[in-house]
């Protein structure tokens, strides 16, 4: 039994031939997850499991652990994590300040992805595999438990597409936002997507707590296909369209995220094509500049940014820019390939901080 694999309607129902209370059933899922225990004997000795339980545990029980390959501190703060998994695959999370109170981590969800868009070196990599929930988890796990701040929302927005890896995604944001588990808002808790349409309209019908965030790119399907390949398997209109009924169902705006790549999508054609696509839908832009080590696609100097923006003042929509920080360590958004950049590099195994509450 993995216990940090299971959610805790799972964990209720493994021991349950034990009949324990459902107080000692949340006593084990918040040794493992609310207060990190790092092996079993430490989930037996918790308070209220009681003795046929530990017993069980010791028996059948496992905590397996991600090894940390190395850790890069950036200029700007982020952390760059990098995981070797016992199931094969090397990872990377990224550990996000948010000004002095709290951190985000960035996860990953795969190793390497499918979805090879152009921009992004970890398309380049390949599909290799799914994560299971605990390697999802235990990414979480260990940048906490080196943490100074309280870790505060996560981001599926690492290494791979999580709605491909769908089950095992939602199972972990099921497990980060229990109260028992890591108690993480379910509206900090976010999905990036580059428009797997089935799996969001199921997310929707599932009605998740928390956020989806659509990368779009391009509202010209030619210009779109370029740069994102999923164009052709689930075009721009199907996508809209599952927007939509995101927002009818939550009755909130659609995040789109939309890759500021100079010379090719700033121009008042793209801002009036977003107008058209999107007529109708409440939505918010969280404009990212692109992040790419080879070179071919370059980030908008300030003016043509400036431009952009004031473009954008026809969707009479809301619009952001998101800072994509850790540029010099390989962890800003595109950017994640499991490899080494420069940065700070941290000692391997670092000391244990008490965590902040």
């Amino acid at each position: 039994m993995n216990l940090k694999q299971l959610s805790l309607p799972e964990l209720e129902q493994a021991l349950a031939p034990l009949a324990p209370t459902p107080t000692a059933v949340r006593k084990v899922f918040a040794a493992v997850f609310a207060h990190g225990a790092s092996t079993v004997e430490e989930v037996c000795r918790a308070p209220q499991v009681p003795k046929k339980v530990a017993e069980y545990l010791r028996a059948h029980a496992e905590l397996p652990r991600l090894e940390v390959v190395e850790r890069r501190q950036a200029e700007d703060g982020f952390v760059k994590y990098l995981f070797a998994s016992p199931l094969g695959g090397r990872v990377e999370a990224v550990r996000i300040p948010i000004f002095d109170e709290k951190y985000i981590v960035c996860v990953s969800s795969q190793v390497g992805c499918a979805l090879a868009c152009d921009f992004c070196m970890t398309g380049k990599l390949g599909f290799q595999r799914n994560l299971k929930t605990w390697e999802i988890l235990d990414q979480v796990l260990q940048v906490r438990a080196e943490a100074d701040r309280p870790v505060r929302g996560v981001v599926f927005m690492g290494m791979g597409e999580p709605l491909i890896n769908y089950n095992e995604t939602i199972r972990a944001a099921q497990v980060l936002s229990n109260p028992a588990g890591f108690s993480i808002s379910g509206t900090s808790i976010t999905f990036s997507t580059a428009g797997m349409v089935p799996q969001i309209r199921r997310y929707t019908r599932e009605g998740h707590p928390y956020r989806l965030a659509f990368s779009v790119t391009s509202a010209i399907p030619e210009k779109r296909a370029k740069v994102l390949p999923i164009e052709k398997a689930h075009p721009l209109p199907e996508l809209v369209d599952a927007i939509r009924e995101y927002t009818q169902v939550r009755r909130e705006r659609a995040m789109i995220a939309y890759v500021a790549i100079s010379g090719f999508n700033l121009q008042l054609e793209d801002a009036l094509a977003l107008k058209e696509t999107f007529e109708g839908i409440p939505i918010k832009v969280d404009l990212i500049d692109v992040t790419d080590p080879t070179g071919k696609y370059l980030p908008p100097s300030a003016e043509e940014l400036k431009a952009f923006r004031d473009h954008l003042q026809v969707l009479k929509s809301p619009i952001a820019r998101r800072y994509s920080g850790g540029k010099d360590i390989g962890a800003a958004c595109g950017t994640l390939e499991a490899s080494q950049y420069g940065g700070k590099v941290l000692a391997v195994t670092a000391p244990r901080v008490e965590q902040a509450s």
